[in-house]
């Protein structure tokens, strides 16, 4: 089952790899992985996606808060939360396709950024799923390139 928790983390150099290694040495797979300053630019914020079970789950949050750069550790577990994901995709277009890709931009509420003679390049943020349905549907026309950022999440209401 996938998790989303997020590290509060103090904004320094080498605490990334740090809490990479955490992973790598236990033999546990990040899905998705966003690093950024927060607020405070002593601080900053890691979302972290990984597909594991409740007792790895639970043990990698152990290892997590023993942690010297670690001030937080969240986990989305048991609360409401909203997550948003980030991808460019750059999808072959001719004249004769180019309305068809506008027109999906349109319904998914995506940005075309860029059109060219043989490309268009587009920006989509939502969940997952969306971006998945985004990318079946353009599928046909040749995807070119794609970027993909990790998950950001934050819990919903009070902070």
């Amino acid at each position: 089952m996938k998790h989303t928790i997020c590290c509060m983390v103090e904004n320094k150099f080498g605490v990334l790899a740090r809490i990479a290694g955490l992973f790598s040495s236990r033999g546990f797979n990040i899905d998705s992985l966003a690093v950024g300053e927060t607020e405070d630019p002593t601080v900053s914020r890691m979302t972290i996606v990984l597909d594991a079970d409740e007792r790895i789950l639970e043990q990698v949050i152990k290892q997590l808060r023993k942690l010297i750069d670690v001030i937080k550790v969240i986990d989305f577990k048991n609360e409401e939360f909203i997550d948003r994901d980030l991808m460019l995709v750059k999808v072959s277009s001719s004249s004769a396709t180019r309305k068809e890709i506008i027109e999906l931009a349109t319904i998914f509420r995506a940005n075309v950024l860029d059109i060219g003679s043989e490309s268009c390049t587009l920006e989509i943020t939502g969940r997952e799923s969306k971006i998945e349905a985004f990318l079946k549907l353009l599928n046909p026309y040749g995807i070119k390139e794609v970027a993909h950022t990790g998950v950001v999440a934050m819990a919903r209401g009070k902070k």
